[in-house]
């Protein structure tokens, strides 16, 4: 009609930045929640996927706030007491 196509619409290119935008924040949380899950395995052992699943549903922020507290888990049983606390 206009010779415009979809591709070359502000909207479209807007829509497709915020799905691009979207996908590197999932990869960035499920790498962290990747690294949490290799440090604990390290320090503990095995964890559950009953552990594990949690996990992936935690916002960014919260991983990285975990990334840190696990430092100063003496158990595993440490992971879920702290998921609580946090309101996980």
């Amino acid at each position: 009609m206009l010779g415009i196509t979809l591709k070359e619409t502000r909207v479209y290119r807007e829509i497709k930045e915020e799905g691009r935008e979207e996908g590197r924040e999932e990869g960035r949380r499920e790498e962290a929640a990747n690294l949490i899950i290799r440090l604990l395995t390290k320090r503990f052992g095995e964890l559950s996927g009953e552990m594990r699943s949690p996990l992936f549903d935690l916002p960014l922020p919260v991983l990285e706030d975990l990334s840190e507290a696990l430092l100063d888990f003496t158990s595993l049983a440490d992971l879920p007491t702290w998921l609580k606390v946090v309101g996980n």
